[in-house]
């Protein structure tokens, strides 16, 4: 029983296909093999966009969508045609150039339109066989990791307290474009990426498994980035820089002595807090901003997306800033004047792009009044001014360049020739 309660959406398309049975010929359907494509462009924020690109053909065929177990999905409706789906289908190809299924001389691999009712049975087989084959299928579990229990926390606890995370803390800069196009570093956001402290730890170990074990190892981590800054070999810090923090880490005796006693009063502190532990801990947020404040300092709301936006009361929650994750489906979404509303309302000037891919991504930006930025793009686009002006970059490669600029300190970042070039700031 169990197993027949994960296909709940295609056992709804079929009980629906029954319903027509006597009318087939009044419909079609659209099924969108997204199980086919690439991993990375099966991210869940890319999924709500591509799934957002049908949303107008659910309306205009009368139809509806099922969203399947496999992610794949299925727009049963009336007059659907082949110029429909080849139309949506170009719009995927130059947002996900890189997948190989959407260049497939044989695109319905990938959106296939089943016309009733000649095509009725074999999509009606096919739903069914997606339900029975799971009985039979034997899933692969070498490459699984374990996840972390509870009875494993305090060792991973004492190890964490063993582990050197300066070694380990990154930073990237958020670049404003300036109006006679010049770039200007606003400030440097300082991290410790899930992947880099995994890699401390058992390889076969899931450290994000249990949230609530992680939610548990984060804040703890959190005191232990802040501390870090002690050990950081940099000089030339920028006039602010920002930490992805818990709200509860902020009001820890870890962040008042950095507030006080690392910076002067000059240089600015940027809290950036998840939205999630904003609805968990409201009223630690408004604490929290008001703590901020006082002491000069500004809180973001990191990782919006331009679907969530709209969800948030921005009146009421007044962020200092907000960032925005770009993905390259966006580069379709021009003319969402819901969106630009709300980007006009509360100031582009604060609002950042963020995880930005190419240029693509700071044209989009612009388009809507955005002028800060972050990502791959613009970490490669900083790190050949930087060479540009570094007497020793043949010397290095880009990549080696990006790399010991990210760090705060070790041996990485010391095998850099000129320190003096690898922490200058653009502006």
């Amino acid at each position: 029983m169990a197993q027949q309660n994960k296909f709940v959406a295609e056992q709804n398309l079929l009980d629906t296909l029954d319903r027509i049975a006597r009318n087939q010929a009044a419909y079609s359907v659209l099924y969108v093999s997204l199980s086919k494509l690439k991993p990375k462009n099966r991210h869940p924020a890319f999924i709500r966009i591509i799934a957002k690109l049908f949303d107008d053909l659910v309306g205009t065929a009368e139809g509806m969508m099922f969203i399947l177990n496999s992610g794949d999905f299925a727009i049963l409706g009336k007059n659907i045609t082949e110029n429909i789906v080849s139309n949506a289908v170009d719009k995927l190809r130059k947002g996900l150039a890189s997948d190989p299924i959407l260049f497939n001389s044989n695109i319905s691999e990938f959106a296939h339109l089943y016309k009733f009712p000649e095509d009725f049975t074999t999509l009606y087989e096919y739903v069914k066989q997606q339900i029975d084959e799971t009985n039979i299928i034997i899933p692969d579990f070498s490459s699984l990791k374990y996840p972390v229990e509870a009875s494993q926390m305090d060792n991973v606890m004492s190890h964490l307290d063993a582990i050197n995370i300066a070694e380990i803390v990154k930073h990237q800069s958020i670049i404003r474009i300036e109006k006679s196009n010049q770039f200007k570093v606003m400030f440097q956001e300082f991290f410790v990426a899930v992947k880099d402290l995994s890699a401390q730890y058992d390889k076969d170990m899931d450290l994000t498994a249990n949230k609530w074990l992680f939610l548990y190892l984060t804040q703890a981590l959190d005191k232990k980035t802040i501390a870090s800054f002690q050990a950081s070999e940099i000089k030339n810090w920028p006039e602010s820089i920002s930490l992805n923090l818990h709200l509860s880490s902020i009001f820890t005796a870890e962040f008042d002595n950095l507030v006080k006693n690392f910076f002067s009063s000059q240089k600015q502190i940027i809290a950036e807090v998840q939205m999630m532990d904003i609805f968990n801990r409201l009223e630690s947020y408004f604490e929290a901003k008001e703590k901020l404040h006082t002491q000069n300092n500004k809180i973001l709301i990191d990782g919006l997306i331009p679907e969530t936006l709209p969800l948030i009361d921005i009146d009421r929650l007044q962020p200092d800033m907000i960032k925005l994750f770009w993905n390259p489906m966006m580069e379709y979404d021009t003319n969402n004047q819901e969106l630009r509303n709300i980007i006009n309302q509360f100031g582009s000037d604060k609002i950042i792009l963020a995880k930005c891919t190419d240029d693509k991504a700071l044209r989009w930006g612009v388009s809507y009044g955005i002028r800060t930025f972050q990502g791959p793009y613009i970490d490669n686009l900083e790190t050949a001014i930087i060479r540009s002006q570094c007497p020793a970059a043949a010397n290095c490669t880009a990549a080696d360049c990006l790399k010991r600029r990210r760090l705060i300190t070790g041996a990485t970042r010391n095998q850099c020739k000129h320190i003096e070039h690898l922490e200058k700031l653009l502006g």
